[in-house]
């Protein structure tokens, strides 16, 4: 490869990761490169900030925090096109809605939502707004641009644990990235935290919580469709979002 392709590769690969996961106005990469998952934290990074910092705006115009907590989660819907609610609701339909690995895999490629797909949907939005408004009146909005990156990081270690459950789609056309872009991820999200926060034992909850919250996932991906898709990826992404804000909250309201 040109060297100059290798000075240009970081930034071919954050621009990857932001047309993957965001619905932000960046340049478009040409293509999207397996290894490009180092940079997932910065996309929950910066829709962490927007979103945070409109949030804060509107509670200085005198917004409560439960009404800016809504609003900021609204937000991030939108800067992210809903896809890891998406991938949340076709996840819960799939894993637990058929009884066999192919059959399991139509239900999430069906865009129609079912039952496990709503409340999957209901029981997360309650969850995210009751953490967000909480966090709100604490005064951590640091944690609430800290936990956005780790989220993604998650997601990459979860693209690095399991193989893509499909010959086809978006999961298996990226491919598997490598285990350093996985470290790299985390040394990222978790670097950016500390940096934000100031508080080690509160990252490291929302560090450990996190990775639980995607290994779970991760688990069970494995066991009822042999791996990950672009759904899976959300739903670890959506719920090693709560699990890190509700453990950065818990550990703010320690005594």
């Amino acid at each position: 490869m040109p060297e100059g392709n290798h000075a240009a590769a970081p930034v071919q690969d954050v621009l990857s990761a932001f047309g993957l996961l965001s619905r932000l106005p960046v340049p478009q990469a040409r293509t999207h490169r397996a290894a490009a998952a180092w940079a997932f934290p910065l996309v929950g990074l910066a829709i962490g900030a927007i979103a945070t910092g409109v949030g804060l705006g509107l509670m200085q115009a005198g917004l409560s925090p439960g009404l800016a907590a809504a609003l900021m989660l609204g937000l991030g819907i939108f800067l992210t096109g809903a896809m890891h609610e998406d991938g949340l609701a076709d996840s819960a339909d799939g894993l637990f809605g058929g009884w066999t690995p192919e059959r399991r895999l139509e239900i999430m490629k069906d865009s129609r939502i079912g039952t496990y797909g709503t409340l999957a949907l209901i029981t997360s939005a309650l969850a995210l707004w009751a953490v967000t408004e909480a966090l709100l009146r604490q005064g951590d909005w640091a944690v609430l641009i800290a936990a956005q990156g780790i989220a993604r990081a998650v997601m990459a270690g979860v693209m690095v644990a399991l193989p893509p459950a499909r010959k086809t789609g978006l999961s298996a056309g990226v491919g598997r990235p490598p285990f350093g872009a996985a470290l790299l991820a985390a040394a990222l999200a978790l670097s950016a935290a500390l940096a934000l926060t100031g508080e080690p034992l509160q990252v490291l909850a929302m560090g450990a919580g996190a990775a639980l919250a995607g290994l779970w996932v991760a688990r069970l991906a494995l066991s009822r469709i042999g791996g990950q898709t672009g759904d899976i990826l959300g739903a670890a992404g959506q719920m090693a979002l709560i699990a890190a804000l509700a453990a950065a909250q818990m550990q703010g309201a320690a005594p």
